[in-house]
């Protein structure tokens, strides 16, 4: 693969040509998408629905942008070999390189969103800095190896099972609402103790902890203050419990042991792909 760097590169950058060939707004598409989820769900849960959360905005976008950049890599890399068959079948070259460059066009794209968000941090004079934002960094690498294991599997897979694709559409869905994206996880943990179920349970869904690294780091708000009304007007304020006071150590214990999840699956996806690959070019 470091061999076969470059043309990782230039895979990646042909990507997010293809992805905004001949399109107006071009690399604003990928601003305006999470915008959309934030509109809709800003009119949910703050207007119709109101759950109460405190600057909702950056609550959620710190929560979305990771969750989005992982959503939209599982469902293209799920298809890239499929869709790459015509350079896969006139030049000899790692097939891995697929998915990794669908990957790689996600980063980029996550990255451009995440300088919207401190932009909208800095704007709103939000209060988010800390030691917490240097969780960031162990939680995106975390996020990577994740990706790149569960691509390496499924795009190998899909070769010779189509119905895949359609399966993560469904799958990707049903995940984000089993992650604590739009809801606070203090919530969840407290319903959990209610029934006397351990909290547990909601890590072993691999996105939690990233999850929630992203919006310590960035939310940074424990129990903030919200208003309290009545007959619509604010007549006062009070502690709303937004995440659980975990400490930077179980932050990075957790991490740590996605990250060795990770470096498996990744392993698993190497071996899974490479034995799938010797039909591809029969399969498609």
């Amino acid at each position: 693969m470091w061999t076969y760097r470059n043309l990782l590169l230039n895979l990646t950058k042909r990507d997010l040509r293809i992805r905004y060939k001949e399109s107006f707004l071009g690399f604003l598409w990928t601003l305006l998408n999470p915008l959309m989820f934030l509109v809709i769900f800003y009119i949910v849960f703050v207007i119709i629905v109101p759950q109460g959360i405190p600057n909702f905005v950056i609550f959620f976008l710190s929560g979305l942008l990771p969750w989005t950049m992982f959503q939209n890599s599982m469902m293209m890399t799920t298809n890239s070999v499929v869709g790459g068959a015509p350079l896969l079948k006139r030049v000899a070259f790692p097939r891995e390189v697929l998915p990794l460059a669908v990957i790689g066009a996600n980063i980029f794209t996550f990255a451009l969103q995440l300088v919207v968000l401190l932009a909208v941090l800095l704007a709103l004079r939000y209060n988010f800095y800390s030691w917490y934002l240097l969780l960031t960094i162990p939680a995106f690498v975390v996020e990577v190896l994740l990706l790149v294991g569960f691509a390496l599997i499924f795009s190998s897979l899909t070769v010779y099972l189509r119905d895949i694709v359609h399966f993560m559409e469904l799958a990707t869905l049903f995940w984000f609402w089993v992650t604590p994206v739009v809801y606070p996880v203090a919530q969840v943990y407290t319903r959990f103790s209610q029934h006397h179920l351990p909290f547990g349970l909601v890590l072993l869904n691999p996105m939690v902890v990233p999850i929630l690294a992203f919006q310590r780091a960035f939310y940074n708000a424990i129990n903030p203050l919200g208003p309290v009304k009545k007959a619509g007007k604010v007549v006062g304020y009070q502690p709303v419990h937004i995440l659980h006071n975990w400490s930077m150590l179980w932050y990075l214990k957790n991490l740590g042991i996605l990250a060795i999840v990770g470096v498996i699956l990744v392993w698993i996806g190497f071996t899974v792909f490479g034995k799938a690959e010797g039909n591809f070019a029969e399969e498609l």
